[in-house]
């Protein structure tokens, strides 16, 4: 979790500044701008216990290590507008209150894969499956095999839907025609998951599913050029919690977790400027 703590660094930085007199302030309007942006994250996950439940289970695995999804840049998959939504990507609109405050919703498509062929401890129940897993177990070793025992990813993905309330302000003019700008911001919102999750070879139901909540904080820098293109890096962390996982085809079978999460975002986006009166104005 090295960018979380990274990011909690970077937020108290960030909260520091803002006290300071001489943070120098934007002469440009942004009020009554509309933004959008489009990008792509690196995610990290904490530790955390998942609970599976069903008519012939009841057990709880404990500090599950799991990792997001292993693909390396490629123009292919990050830049193929027909799969635009396979890589782990960031998506944005956004609307101006006033020159500093912005509101927006957005989604955070991330991927969650529990770590193969490792070793946790497990409490509870299997019975009745036929399985060599039929048991019962008080803090035991177990090991997450995916080929028989579980596969369990977020892997299409672990969507979470968001509405984020930013503030912002200019660092400095780096040219005639680039800014750069510093934003710290919260969010909270909704988990809409598709769960990739096979437990004891029960199969899959891989539908989307409103799993759980997520509260946030995100700080980044914002390259803007021309006023109306922007290049932007943010770090945000935050917490997610999933009390109502599909974990197989049986409809009463549901897992629960929570865990902390870390991202490393690089957005692209642009600018709408919807304000009449200051279009009005420059045109004088």
């Amino acid at each position: 979790m090295r960018i979380f703590y990274i990011l909690l660094f970077f937020l108290s930085a960030a909260a520091s500044a803002y006290g300071q007199e001489n943070l120098t302030l934007s002469t440009d309007s942004k009020k009554g701008k509309l933004y959008f942006y489009w990008g792509w994250n690196t995610a990290q996950y904490s530790s955390s216990d998942i609970e599976f439940k069903g008519e012939d289970h009841n057990f709880v695995l404990k500090n599950v290590k799991s990792h997001d999804h292993d693909l390396r840049w490629k123009v292919s998959e990050h830049l193929n507008p027909g799969r635009l939504t396979i890589p782990q990507f960031n998506f944005r609109v956004g609307y101006f209150l006033n020159d500093h405050w912005d509101i927006s919703i957005g989604t955070d498509h991330m991927k969650y894969v529990v770590n193969d062929l490792q070793t946790v401890k497990i409490s509870g129940y299997i019975e009745g499956t036929g399985t060599v897993y039929d048991g019962v177990y008080d803090n035991d070793d177990i090991v997450i095999d995916q080929e028989s025992f579980l596969e369990f990813e977020h892997t299409d993905g672990l969507n979470y839907v968001n509405v984020g309330l930013r503030r912002n302000d200019k660092l400095a003019s780096l040219t005639s025609f680039a800014d750069l700008n510093l934003l710290v911001g919260v969010n909270a919102g909704v988990l809409i998951p598709k769960t990739n999750s096979d437990l004891l070879n029960k199969g899959k139901n891989d539908e989307f599913h409103l799993a759980g909540y997520g509260v946030g904080a995100t700080g980044g820098l914002n390259l803007t050029l021309f006023k109306v293109f922007f290049i932007q890096t943010e770090l945000k962390s935050g917490y997610i919690n999933l009390p109502s996982i599909i974990t197989t085809p049986v409809d009463t079978d549901r897992g629960k977790q929570d865990f902390l999460f870390s991202q490393w975002n690089v957005v692209f986006g642009g600018y709408i400027n919807l304000n009449k009166k200051h279009k009005a104005k420059n045109k004088r």
